[in-house]
């Protein structure tokens, strides 16, 4: 009998029940508040307006999507053939399987791919989509098989046994898991195998597929084992909890949720634990079982979440929503398809994130950034699915792939638009800069009351006297490092030639300054560092008149042109320094 993990049509219904029912064999929890701030998507309004989705395509997509290295997309269709197709989703070639699967295809680094499919039966093919060999198991595939280094396979099947298949499809050794498994198989770095049984047990294997110890969590494990640095292990229960265990087998901590855990969990760059429930919510939880934030989703959540590099997470909901979430827990943007989303997001080396919705329809937002690198920051620790814990040299490998796309980003440069506030919007924060003590400063606004001069006059005389834009040593400065990034958009500095511009900074405080336009106050942030006034490239961009140019060669620059004079920014890449958090990539412009 078939029951898969997901809603495939016509095959769901023994699942949903024996959900409903292991969800109601327990107490409903209160979630962990304590001083943790709940971010609510119904309450919290967006940072930003949701990113417009690129393209659109009837793929019929029913698994998965993995992503190679170069960028093309695997995965298996409703018609019950493994698919390739390129970036944009145009199709490579399509190998016919026996039936549907759910399972993600996983890809090797030669190229080739390794999927699962219902027939019970795993299949190899070389990069152009030949067969290089078939094994039949004993029962259905739900579970997506998992890549050792060595380029051997282990498989789980709903048939309750644990397979390590050899580079040419030979039985290495088979465990009996003891039920039945829809977890996918997680390889440490040290070759232990963990996975989850519908025996509401966690598993740990040797490499040669003995038993290394079990754990025994309070109802069915559907999660999939994420894998920290350390070695420590996450996954989640329908016992409505998220469980962490060291390398050994002993319960470090568990988290209690509203509802079951089915979602497997990632662990993030900065070494978050995020999972998300069908309680609607998603949780952050350090590495020592204390939650750093709560972000209620508003809407069932099965799917695993994903950070991107600059520590965004994403993650789908079972209404149709997608959800970007800050590192603090709060809602940067939201993005509704009314269609259910049961299946995590796939992000590619390039910065696209593609997200299917429920009929098999494949999205595509470029733009995005790449994953963040890090042990399991997605679904099966990497874009290719590998289900492997990576190694230094496989992080590192990571890390300058992810690095020469990010610096894509210097050719588009259109950060996001922020959600449209009220006039009188209170003042943003102020923010700390972490390479100075002094902290930058907040927008510097017209204190409420008083009314803002009109654009057409000048300025009150009470207001401090135009300073000079930058000394010759702070020209020094900016020669070493100009452009920084802050809060999502790009900061230039204002050099001496932005009088012929018509600009000007008016003093206020050591750390905050206001813009100056002929002679007029504009109500535009002023950043000052090193007491260099920043200001946005998009305000300065959208002066009256004014144009932005971006120059890749010889060297990166912004000109801007306004009343026929010409002023060049000059951007050195290598040595930006952002004003607010950490770089993603330390080197590369953040969009």
């Amino acid at each position: 009998m078939r029951i898969p993990l997901f809603s495939t049509p016509g095959k769901a219904t023994a699942l949903t029940l024996a959900l409903l029912c292991a969800g109601a064999a327990f107490p409903v929890a209160q979630a962990q508040t304590g001083a943790v701030p709940v971010a609510s998507a119904a309450t919290l309004a967006p940072q930003f307006k949701a990113p417009k989705i690129d393209w659109s395509r009837e793929l019929r997509v029913i698994s998965g999507v993995s992503v190679a290295p170069g960028g093309d997309l695997v995965f298996i269709g409703s018609d019950a053939r493994i698919h390739r197709t390129d970036a944009e989703g145009n199709e490579r070639w399509n190998y016919a399987a026996g039936d549907l699967g759910r399972a993600y295809p996983v890809l090797t680094p030669q190229g080739g791919v390794i999927a699962a499919s219902y027939d019970d039966s795993v299949y190899a093919l070389d990069p152009a989509g030949k067969l290089l060999w078939k094994v039949r198991l004993d029962g259905d595939i739900f579970a997506t098989p998992a890549l050792r280094p060595d380029g051997s396979v282990i498989v789980a099947t709903a048939g309750g046994t644990v397979h390590a298949l050899s580079t040419e499809g030979k039985t290495l050794w088979t465990v009996k898991a003891g039920a039945p498994v829809f977890s996918s198989p997680a390889i440490a770095r040290d070759g232990t195998i963990y996975l989850g049984t519908q025996g509401s047990q966690l598993l740990a294997l040797t490499p040669e597929g003995k038993l290394k110890w079990s754990f025994r969590a309070g109802s069915l494990v559907f999660s999939s084992p994420a894998i920290d640095a350390a070695g420590n292990v996450y996954f989640g229960s329908s016992d409505r909890k998220l469980y962490s265990l060291d390398p050994a087998g002993a319960l470090r901590w568990t988290r209690q949720t509203g509802l079951f855990v089915n979602a497997s969990p990632i662990v993030t760059s900065t070494g978050l634990v995020v999972v998300g429930s069908y309680d609607g919510r998603v949780y952050a939880v350090g590495s020592d079982g204390k939650d750093a934030w709560t972000y209620a989703a508003g809407a069932p959540i099965t799917a695993p979440a994903a950070e991107l590099s600059d520590g965004t997470v994403v993650v789908p909901d079972l209404s149709g929503t997608l959800h970007a979430i800050g590192t603090a827990g709060q809602p940067l943007w939201q993005l509704g398809t009314g269609k259910k989303m049961d299946l995590g997001v796939s992000v590619s080396d390039a910065g696209t994130l593609y997200f299917v919705t429920e009929g098999g329809r494949l999205n595509a937002l470029k733009g995005q950034r790449p994953l963040a690198v890090g042990p399991w920051t997605t679904f099966h620790a990497l874009p290719s699915a590998v289900g492997r814990a990576p190694s230094p040299q496989e992080l590192a490998a990571a890390t300058q792939a992810r690095q020469r796309a990010a610096g894509a980003v210097l050719t588009a440069l259109t950060p996001l638009a922020p959600v449209a506030t009220a006039p009188a919007a209170a003042p943003t924060p102020t923010v700390p800069t972490p390479a100075v003590p002094t902290p930058t400063a907040p927008t510097a606004q017209v204190p409420a009351g008083k009314p803002a001069p009109a654009q057409s006059t000048p300025p009150q005389p009470t207001l401090p006297q135009p300073v000079p834009v930058l000394t010759p040593q702070q020209q020094a400065i900016v020669a070493a490092g100009v452009a920084r990034a802050s809060n999502g958009q790009i900061y230039l500095p204002l050099s001496a030639s932005a009088g012929a511009l018509g600009l000007a900074v008016s003093s206020v405080t050591p750390r905050t300054a206001n813009l100056l336009v002929d002679g007029t106050l504009l109500p535009v942030t002023v950043k000052v560092f090193n007491n260099v006034p920043f200001v946005p490239l998009a305000a300065l961009a959208a002066l009256p008149n004014t144009t932005a140019r971006l120059d890749l060669t010889p060297a990166p620059a912004v000109t801007l042109t306004r009343a026929e004079q010409d002023i060049t920014f000059p951007i050195r890449v290598v040595q930006l320094v952002p004003l607010r958090g950490q770089p993603e990539f330390p080197g590369v412009l953040r969009k």
